[in-house]
Formats: C-alpha cells, structure tokens, sequence
C-alpha cells in the first residue's frame, strides 16, 4: 500500500466522527447507509457530514453510490484491510502471528 494512502487514510481516522462514521459503516456491511440515517444516527449536521464523508472518500476509506434520490456511503473494506496489513505487516519479526493472519471477513467474500 502506498504510504501517502496510509497518511491520508490514517489522517481521516483521527477525528472522533470521522471515525464514527467509518466505523459505522463498516458495521453496515456491503448494503451501506444513507448519508440522511449517518447523520441522524450520529447527531451531525448534514453539512459536518457532508465535509467528513469528503475526507473519508479522499482517503480512499469509503465509496459513494447513488441509489434514486439517495446516496449511499459504504465502507472501502478492500482499503481497510489493506490499511491493517501495512500496519501489520512486519509485526512479531516478521513471524506469522495472529496479527497478520486476517481474514477476509467482508467486501467480496459470500
């Protein structure tokens, strides 16, 4: 992964809602939310939302998708464990370790 993505990937993630809204979506799964319900959810205003979601898709951390009159945000999970594995990836002196053995919990998997 290239270590600017890290920076601004990591970057985006250290705002307390920007990490809410990440970490909500990645609960939401592949069906994603709607930006209205991530606001209501969160208790911010749609133009806070608004600027957050811009930083998380800059950062490659989250997809927009437009679906009628909606929008709906989905967590990049291909960028995510990408994002763990850099972080991960010389852990226990580049031994194998629970750390590095992630599975593929989510985006394509059945």
């Amino acid at each position: 992964m290239d270590s600017n993505l890290v920076v601004r990937a990591l970057s985006a993630l250290a705002h307390e809602s920007r990490l809410a809204i990440f970490r909500m979506l990645v609960v939401a799964g592949t069906d994603g939310m709607a930006a209205g319900e991530i606001a209501k959810q969160l208790g911010l205003s749609p133009s806070s939302l608004s600027f957050h979601l811009k930083d998380l898709s800059h950062a490659d951390l989250v997809k927009p998708r437009q679906e009628s009159r909606f929008i709906i945000y989905t967590a990049n999970f291909d960028a995510m464990t990408g994002l763990i594995g850099f972080l991960t990836e010389n852990c226990c002196a580049s031994a194998t370790c629970a750390a590095s053995d992630i599975p593929n919990c989510c985006g394509d998997a059945p």
